[in-house]
């Protein structure tokens, strides 16, 4: 069993927007493994499908971004899941608009969703699957802009790498984290 959680905000203001892009995946991700519709547990919703005969659950926590942890610890502890068998999507602004970056670990890299996770489940060890958006313009406050919603020159470009992230999480299901990361790193549209 695995758990792969999309970070976001719930509500029609925050749909589409560059801070929901792991929504927006996850979203993705339930259609292709034909998941039943998300129902309303662990202060976010879920549900469950396959992927290679084993139960795959997805979480979109509807605790706003900044703690998002509360919502994935329930999870956790309600599937008795260790955290090596979470893997989390979220916007990232060091990326350029449509690069992905997996890793098996590692800092939370100032998105605030993950630093609340890495404090709520006191490590560090769990996966993390990373899509780009890109800095804010010169002048442009950094709420303003991950709020925002993608431009209609970067809408091919996010299209091309929210499609190209739930065939990673797929990958990170089936295959060894250093296989997934030499396939799906750093690879463009």
């Amino acid at each position: 069993m695995k758990l792969v959680v999309g970070l976001g905000n719930p509500g029609r203001k925050y749909e589409r927007t560059r801070h929901n892009v792991g929504f927006d995946v996850l979203g993705k991700l339930a259609a292709t493994i034909m998941a039943a519709a998300p129902r309303a547990k662990f202060e976010g919703e879920v549900t469950e499908g396959q992927v290679n005969g084993e139960k795959l659950i997805l979480l979109w926590p509807h605790t706003y971004m900044n703690v998002s942890g509360r919502s994935v610890r329930k999870a956790i502890d309600f599937y008795k899941l260790d955290p090596s068998e979470l893997l989390v999507v979220c916007d990232d602004l060091n990326l350029p608009v449509g690069r992905l970056r997996i890793r098996p670990s590692g800092s939370a890299g100032g998105q605030k969703g993950l630093a609340d996770i890495i404090r709520m489940l006191a490590t560090e060890d769990f996966a993390r699957l990373r899509v780009g958006i890109s800095r804010p313009p010169e002048g442009w406050k950094t709420a303003d802009y991950v709020l925002g919603k993608f431009t209609t020159d970067e809408q091919p470009s996010i299209q091309w790498a929210t499609d190209r992230a739930v065939q990673a999480a797929l990958d990170w299901c089936k295959e060894e984290i250093g296989t997934v990361m030499s396939r799906h790193n750093g690879a463009t549209e």
